[in-house]
């Protein structure tokens, strides 16, 4: 049982898919928030260039 135990506190394969899973949700945070961010912008142009083609 001891032996088990001992195998057990030095088993660190989850430890890789956890920081994997962390990396992987820390770049979609960035990726959110860069077309969120993006993406405000590209309607703002396309509601101007509709106003100035409605214009003419």
């Amino acid at each position: 049982m001891k032996n088990l135990m001992v195998r057990f506190m030095n088993d660190e394969s989850g430890a890789t898919a956890i920081e994997y899973g962390l990396i992987a949700a820390g770049i979609s945070v960035v990726i959110i928030g860069t077309v969120n961010s993006i993406g405000g912008k590209i309607g703002t142009a396309f509601t101007t260039i509709n106003t100035e083609i409605g214009k003419k």
